[in-house]
């Protein structure tokens, strides 16, 4: 099997006119991209940097984000991307962890890399203007004289590690040989059924699954990634438009917010054909405002993660809210059930359980790094413990219910957030919507729903739609409170729990109705 390097090569010789990348007034053809990828590979041989060693990247979607992937690549460095608004002892955490040789950062970083106590101690590479102090400078490294760069790295060897986003512990290490890498990238370009030359929207972030997952695909198929640093709505309409942008890759909440803004309805987004989310269910109301909104001719539900890119993926998610649809080309999936210590353990049809997932997939990780405990916690029988509940439909498709840890208990019944956020959010008056479970004397948890309106709904309109739905009693939200935002993550990823800490901020103190 080919390395990234290779395969960037290989995609090089393919189409060397082809645009690649797009960055404000930076345009790249393949070949013009290739020339400063190499110049990079000499830099960190100017470096010292070997085979094997790790960069650990602090950056934005920026062209030199993404050749600083690609340079590690051909180089046969590991590169480490972490989340841009980290804070020093973040930083110092994955430089400690990984046991990182140098690091690269922009300005927007540049004061966590000031007061990090490890990144002085290794060669340091600013990237953009006033980015900080360093020991060298991307410019100076992109202008350095090289012939093209050979690969060196096998198609065993390490190309990246992500950092999953420890909300209750440090977060792991999740390290990924090329070889996955690169099927991951073609199950991508099959299952989003992308053509020659398309162009997508870099904006999922480069140290989250999503984006790399974004960039390697467009390297395959002579496509342009049009890079857009941080989210911003009225941008990324400007960018589909000007850039002729073909498919969009993106979480819901992404979704939510480009096509709710007031940009959106004078937008050309007639470019726009294929439409793919991940990274969190989304609600029947967003899949029915987006299908009127772009008439997309594909639209896919993929579900994954980090540690294996595919679980499942249905192709036709307008068409079947919620679902999850069947195992991707390099996987094979089961539901055991909930609490289950083997994955033999196999729930019924129909019966909500934890979603396991082959390990040996051609897709997947080997383990976390330097984790055995969480290895043995994820990792059982040659399976992979995702996390996730769901279950499987008559038809033998998935639906992905939630987290284990999300699930509501109350009264000794099993309640799943998903069904009631997507029931709710069919509501006109509901902008977005989380459900949480809240601790009660009586049942234990109370099922309670997290509103931001459009109007001037009430919780007894609210309770009212649920009925009228046909939503069980049991399900049904005993408290809504109305919020003037419901919590993210940077990558748009609900976070649930500091809903149940009570970190919001009300929309008014006096709202709240039981």
């Amino acid at each position: 099997m080919f390395d990234l390097g290779t395969s960037f090569v290989a995609s090089v010789a393919r189409d060397p006119g082809a645009l690649a990348i797009v960055d404000g007034d930076t345009r790249l053809t393949y070949a013009q991209w290739l020339d400063r990828i190499s110049s990079l590979v000499a830099a960190f041989d100017g470096m010292g940097l070997k085979p094997g060693d790790r960069l650990v990247t602090v950056l934005q979607n920026r062209w030199e984000a993404a050749s600083l992937h690609w340079a590690c690549q051909l180089a046969g460095l590991t590169i480490v991307p972490i989340n841009w608004r980290a804070k020093p002892d973040e930083i110092d955490f994955v430089i400690a962890d990984c046991g990182a040789k140098a690091t690269a950062f922009e300005q927007v970083a540049g004061q966590s890399i000031a007061g990090s106590e490890l990144a002085p101690t290794i060669p340091r590479i600013a990237v953009g203007p006033d980015a900080g102090a360093a020991e060298l400078t991307f410019a100076e490294m992109v202008a350095t004289p090289a012939h093209v760069a050979t690969p060196r790295a096998a198609a065993d060897a390490w190309s990246l590690m992500l950092y999953t986003s420890g909300t209750t512990a440090k977060p792991k290490g999740v390290p990924r040989r090329h070889q996955a890498e690169r099927m991951a990238a073609l199950a991508h370009v099959a299952q989003n059924l992308y053509g020659q030359g398309e162009r997508t929207l870099g904006v999922m972030p480069l140290y989250h699954t999503m984006g790399v997952r974004s960039l390697l695909a467009m390297s395959l198929i002579g496509g342009a990634f049009i890079c857009l640093p941080r989210f911003d709505v009225a941008r990324a309409l400007e960018l589909i438009a000007a850039e002729k942008v073909s498919n969009l890759y993106l979480v819901p909440t992404l979704y939510h917010d480009v096509v709710h803004h007031p940009d959106f309805a004078r937008t050309d987004v007639s470019s726009v054909r294929k439409l793919g989310f991940a990274g969190a269910p989304m609600t029947d109301g967003l899949l029915g405002k987006l299908t009127e909104a772009f008439k997309p001719e594909l639209f896919v539900n993929h579900y994954g993660s980090s540690e294996i890119y595919t679980f499942t993926v249905n192709q036709k998610a307008a068409l079947k809210p919620g679902c999850a649809g069947k195992a991707g080309l390099n996987q094979l999936i089961r539901v055991v059930r909930l609490g289950a210590a083997s994955a033999h353990d196999l729930a019924a049809p129909g019966e909500e359980g934890e979603i396991v997932a082959l390990a040996s997939s051609d897709e997947a990780f080997e383990g976390y790094w330097k984790r055995p405990e969480a290895d043995a916690r994820s990792l059982r029988d040659g399976w992979y413990f995702t996390g996730d509940t769901g279950y499987f439909d008559p038809d033998g498709e998935l639906f992905v219910s939630g987290r284990v840890d999300d699930m509501i208990i109350t009264g000794g019944e099993n309640v799943s957030p998903v069904e009631i956020e997507s029931c709710l959010s069919l509501h006109p008056g509901v902008f977005e919507v989380a459900v949480v479970g809240l601790p009660d004397e009586r049942w234990g948890k109370i099922v309670v729903a997290f509103v931001q309106r459009t109007g001037a709904v009430t919780a007894q309109e609210l309770d009212a739609h649920c009925k009228a739905t046909g939503l069980a009693n049991f399900k049904r939200p005993r408290r809504f409170e109305f919020v003037k935002a419901i919590p993210k993550s940077p990558v748009g990823k609900l976070l649930r729990r500091q809903l149940v800490a009570g970190e919001y901020e009300p929309e008014r103190p006096d709202i709240a109705a039981e």
